[in-house]
């Protein structure tokens, strides 16, 4: 091989590296686009459950950067270079038709990421990018602060004028997202803030939760407390075996990862719609027309048929009681369950489920303009590897493809 035969060298095909590859040779760079896994975009094929949530329809690029937290003012410029609506113009004019869900989901009209990544695969193609697949990278030679070569684990060595870091972060290490990218960039001076597991699912210390896996709650309120409410979200949330999981637990779970309290509490919302007096009128009606009827046979109407077991164990009312015995007191305690369904938190699932890693390169030392690092002259940094990170939505792949397509340009 040839020296110096790349303008480009990319390190890693997951949705950064791919959009990068393609945007730079379509400008006229030759670009080679290394991925250790025998194919492209593994962790793309597995988001969404298999969905692919390709961006988020929000309108105002002001609230769309407000999403990210902190670190969100660090996007302006690869949101301004290719937004969310850029986005869906690119793959719409690729020929993927697409669809807007609530919460305003962007998904593929097909529900299948697999199009998604076909049709990434055909961007590159045309683009005439070259691929190289069961490719890790051993390690990364600099010298005078800048990138000399990069040495493949198969021995072979690559050069090129620049070169892109695109590995992604630590979550879903089964799609090959080790996080090897921080070992070698802190090598090279950069600081890598500590990447915890977002996104993931959350481990309580109940075990009455294993009578209630499987079950999928909509239009719920999950709250987060230590000693006074922390933060809440509303929507779909879901009981596994050892805990909870579901879009609006996922966003709660980045705060428990860098919470170090023992005493977090998760409380569910089970009639968000309907304060304290109002639910308690409710069920006084619902009472009144099963006046006769036992306890464990009235509730069906104010919860679904799996709850009712754990409530009126919880209750603590006799199932056979008819409900017009039942006092106030232990109404009052059914209320509470249905408003503060509280469970203890244990602690979050961890990499292995979570959908992306929190933490990675400070942002201070990249440039926002051009996605440059400030520490190696001829690198450039986009996608997960950088402490950048959202709630589930798009928001996160949205970074993905606005960093990777700044740093292709540049």
């Amino acid at each position: 091989m040839k020296n110096n035969k790349y303008n480009l060298a990319i390190i890693g095909g997951g949705p950064s590296g791919m959009i990068a590859a393609g945007h730079a040779a379509e400008l006229g760079s030759r670009v080679l686009l290394l991925e250790k896994n025998p194919q492209l975009g593994i962790k793309l094929l597995m988001t969404g459950k298999g969905r692919c949530n390709i961006t988020n329809a929000e309108e105002d690029i002001k609230k769309l950067i407000e999403v990210y937290g902190k670190n969100g003012k660090f996007l302006y410029s690869a949101l301004n270079k290719f937004s969310n609506k850029d986005v869906v113009e690119f793959f719409e004019s690729k020929g993927l038709k697409t669809k807007v869900e609530r919460g305003n989901r962007i998904f593929a009209t097909s529900d299948s990421s697999k199009d998604v990544v076909t049709c990434l695969e055909n961007y590159l193609k045309e683009n005439n990018v070259e691929i190289k697949l069961n490719s890790p990278v051993e390690k990364i030679i600099v010298k005078e602060g800048k990138i000399e070569k990069i040495i493949l684990k198969k021995g072979q060595e690559i050069t090129a004028d620049k070169y892109i870091i695109a590995t992604g972060g630590k979550s879903y290490p089964g799609s090959g997202s080790s996080g090897d990218a921080y070992k070698w960039l802190e090598k090279m001076g950069h600081t890598i803030n500590k990447p915890i597991p977002a996104l993931t699912p959350i481990i309580v210390k109940e075990k009455i939760v294993e009578k209630l896996e499987g079950l999928s709650l909509k239009n719920v309120e999950a709250s987060l407390w230590d000693n006074k409410k922390i933060a809440s979200f509303f929507g779909e949330a879901l009981f596994t075996n050892n805990g909870m999981s579901g879009p609006i637990i996922l966003n709660l779970s980045k705060i428990v990862s860098e919470n170090p309290s023992k005493n977090l509490k998760l409380k569910i919302d089970f009639k968000p719609a309907l304060d304290f007096p109002t639910l308690d009128k409710r069920i006084q009606r619902d009472f009144e027309e099963n006046s006769n009827k036992q306890y464990k046979n009235s509730i069906n109407k104010l919860m679904p048929a799996k709850l009712i077991p754990v409530m009126i164990e919880l209750s603590k009312i006799d199932p056979n009681k008819k409900v017009n015995e039942i006092t106030k007191e232990e109404r009052k305690r059914l209320i509470k369950l249905l408003k503060e369904f509280e469970l203890n938190v244990n602690g979050v699932v961890g990499f292995e489920k979570a959908i992306v890693t929190s933490g990675g390169v400070d942002i201070k030392e990249v440039n926002p303009k051009t996605m440059q690092s400030k520490i190696i002259d001829n690198l450039f940094l986009a996608g997960e590897v950088l402490d950048i990170d959202g709630p589930t939505g798009g928001y996160n792949l949205q970074v993905a493809w606005s960093t990777g397509y700044l740093a292709g340009e540049n």
